[in-house]
């Protein structure tokens, strides 16, 4: 039997330190809050969107920093198994728009108790309010370096076969994510890519973002432009807020500007971002479109035949930004004023000058460097018996379910293979 111990009481944490115990191993699980799933909880809205129900070779192509690397954890533990699991511990799912997949009740507190309940009938040890301060090793008769012990924040050192770095990234900090994996890493001499912030919203240029804040667009489009280049094209909801935009799509095209090309073109403010409101139609079916409202309402205020096409609160915007009066008339509008409006309804030019924080950041960019991790194991290349999983890796993928998803596979993968290595 081996003693392996788990940092870091998360998604990956809980998942390592279940698969970790099917040996009938001594597995401890190091959790520096209150309790473990604390930003289990409030992802997807506190619905937790626990992963995506595509096929798993499609899933793939929604990882966006070393997809290859993530192969074989996705094939050891799948979407599928995810579920499966959900199911045994007696918690329903249900599949919606994008594949995405939720507990029936809409509530993450039933994906946690589910851990929690399959580490308790495991023998997985939770200890709560323990905070690991640093990683103890020792070299072997071969002069390889390997895991000893952990030191704890009150002095004690709790020695151990194997040990699993699950403790997430800098996101959501609140729930104690402050990097302390990534300290861990450098001190076990592992790169780390400077970690960033993912999945985040977008801080725009134009002020009048915030007259249309609260406001939600589904099925529109957008296009990402460095100059002339698109970078990035979209379909989905679209959110205003106080400082700029958000929603899922957003949120998604966030993850294209890691790169470092349009790092550098957000620094430069050569970013434009153009909003499609109207994608289902084509030039000529909005001009047509157009011709039968004016057709129809020639006597009424161009305004109130626009709350036939756009959301009440968007209408003096958009005016404002084709530069008509509200007050107009539609039998006063010019050929030329109404092929100004099809066109911004088609593309309405917005800026992008930079990204909130990681406060907002729902995933982090960046992490251990997946070049010295064992793709098959998760085990490190540069000190036998430590292994990582999850966020803390330089790994990340689109919102959708995909995340925790990775999460999943590489807490499970790091798990297995921590249980059965020789010692």
């Amino acid at each position: 039997m081996k003693k392996i111990i788990v940092v870091g009481g998360g998604a990956a944490g809980m998942m390592a330190a279940i698969s970790a115990s099917s040996k009938n191993n001594q597995v401890l699980l190091f959790e520096k809050n209150e309790k473990p799933g604390k930003k289990l909880f409030i992802t997807g809205k506190g619905r937790c969107n626990v992963t995506n129900a595509c096929p798993m070779d499609e899933l793939h192509t929604h990882v966006i920093t070393n997809p290859k690397f993530l192969y074989s954890a996705f094939h050891s533990f799948t979407n599928r198994d995810m579920i499966s699991f959900l199911e045994k511990e007696g918690v329903r799912t249900k599949v919606e728009r994008g594949q995405r997949v939720f507990p029936v009740s809409d509530h993450s507190s039933d994906i946690i108790r589910a851990l929690k309940a399959a580490c308790v009938r495991a023998g997985v040890e939770i200890c709560c309010y323990t905070e690991v301060t640093g990683i103890e090793t020792e070299r072997n008769k071969e002069d390889i370096p390997c895991f000893k012990g952990v030191r704890l924040k009150d002095g004690r050192m709790i020695a151990g076969h194997s040990l699993i770095i699950a403790t997430g990234g800098y996101s959501y900090r609140s729930t104690g994510s402050t990097g302390d994996g990534y300290r861990f890493a450098r001190d076990l001499g592992h790169s780390v890519k400077e970690p960033e912030p993912s999945l985040v919203p977008f801080v725009m240029k134009e002020a009048w973002c915030k007259d249309l804040m609260g406001l939600s667009l589904k099925n529109v489009a957008i296009q990402i432009k460095d100059g002339k280049k698109k970078i990035y094209e979209g379909f989905g909801e679209f959110l205003f807020t106080h400082f700029g935009v958000s929603g899922p799509l957003v949120l998604t095209a966030s993850t294209r500007l890691g790169t470092a090309k349009a790092a550098k073109a957000l620094k430069q403010g050569s970013l434009k971002l153009l909003l499609d409101l109207k994608p289902a139609l084509d030039e000529e079916q909005l001009e047509k479109r157009f011709l039968r409202e004016f057709d129809t309402w020639r006597n009424k205020n161009i305004s109130n035949v626009l709350d036939q096409m756009l959301p009440r609160k968007m209408v003096p915007v958009f005016l404002g930004l084709a530069e008509i009066p509200a007050d107009k008339k539609v039998r006063d509008i010019s050929r030329q004023e109404r092929r100004r409006m099809e066109g911004l309804m088609k593309s309405v030019p917005m800026h992008i000058t930079g990204v909130r924080g990681f406060d907002e950041a729902i995933i982090t960019r960046g992490g251990v460097s997946v070049r010295e991790i064992d793709p098959g194991t998760m085990e490190s290349k540069r000190v036998r018996n430590v292994y990582f999983a999850g966020e803390v890796l330089d790994v990340d993928a689109e919102t959708g379910g995909y995340n925790l998803q990775i999460a999943w596979s590489t807490g499970y993968t790091a798990g297995v293979s921590a249980g059965r290595e020789s010692l």
